[in-house]
């Protein structure tokens, strides 16, 4: 996983503590364990997927991931770039992703998919998903927005 925004002094500790969270996520994934990877998120947790799919719940998450790892995303990784991370409060973050699901042994492209996840410190001190809302890149979109009206084009791209 690759940072693009160094983390604030004070916050390096739960800084890699939230990074090996979502490498442990991620890692999950490529195994295609469902159940390991549910656990990454709270009980309460929302998963909104890129197609619009609302998932309630670690223990569903897991479920229905694992559905689809042994089905339509059977042998894929989950590519994560950490583009931001942000902490509200001791025990609160939020961290923007750009990465992409690829099949096992692809070469990587261009990232498709940006995500914002809000994660949250337990009562027993370890971080977790609390929510993460996935969205689909549209780069033709995109362009066809800046070439049009150029004050649409984020600061930081």
């Amino acid at each position: 996983m690759t940072t693009h925004q160094p983390a604030p002094a004070d916050r390096l500790e739960d800084s890699a503590a939230v990074e090996a969270l979502l490498r442990r996520s991620a890692a999950a994934w490529a195994a295609g364990d469902g159940s390991a990877y549910g656990a990454c998120f709270t009980a309460d947790a929302t998963d909104i997927t890129y197609v619009g799919t609302l998932y309630r719940g670690g223990a569903e998450i897991g479920r229905a991931h694992q559905a689809l790892f042994d089905s339509f995303l059977k042998g894929t990784s989950l590519d994560l770039d950490l583009v931001d991370l942000r902490f509200h409060g001791p025990d609160t973050a939020v961290a923007v992703t750009r990465g992409d699901v690829r099949r096992n042994g692809a070469k990587p492209g261009r990232p498709g998919k940006l995500a914002t996840y809000t994660l949250v410190r337990e009562a027993d001190g370890r971080w977790r998903i609390a929510a993460v809302q996935k969205t689909r890149r549209k780069p033709l979109m995109e362009a066809v927005s800046f070439r049009f009206q150029p004050a649409t084009r984020p600061a930081q791209d």
